[in-house]
């Protein structure tokens, strides 16, 4: 009896269409976060990037559940004394959701190098539409999870 261990030849990397929209962002985040890595596939192995491409469309209709638009703020900090700023997540929907979306999915992957190259196989669109269409991406249906009315 062999472990088998991928080799970055047997790799086949596949393109997914995610529509964000009416699904919770963490939830949502933890779907995108499973097919970057490559979880979903026999041959997962964790040192290796062996995950798919995945397209989120409609980005700016994901939903946050509670109170956390108001409550859940978003921090930048300058670095200097008295340079830190806060913005409510209500605010920042409307003016950059692709950052809201991409953010939820960056803190559900690894926090090293290879982390920083799955997150470059996600790319994220405020409408329904992307210029993707030449590599063919299958819609990826979140099994279980319903959508919620905004």
């Amino acid at each position: 009896m062999r472990t088998h261990v991928t080799k970055g030849s047997e790799i086949h990397r596949a393109w997914h269409v995610v529509d964000a929209e009416g699904q919770v962002l963490g939830r949502l985040a933890v779907e995108v976060a499973r097919l970057l890595r490559g979880k979903h596939k026999p041959n997962y192995t964790p040192h290796l990037d062996n995950g798919d491409h995945v397209v989120i469309v409609n980005a700016d209709k994901v939903v946050l559940t509670g109170k956390k638009l108001d409550q859940k703020l978003w921090y930048r900090y300058s670095g200097f004394p008295g340079g830190l700023r806060s913005k409510p997540y209500r605010e920042l929907m409307t003016s950059r959701p692709i950052e809201v979306v991409r953010k939820a999915v960056r803190g559900m992957l690894p926090r090293n190098r290879l982390g920083r190259q799955m997150l470059r196989k996600v790319r994220i669109y405020e409408g329904p539409d992307h210029p993707h269409v030449g590599q063919a991406p299958a819609p990826f249906e979140m099994k279980g999870r319903p959508t919620r009315a905004a």
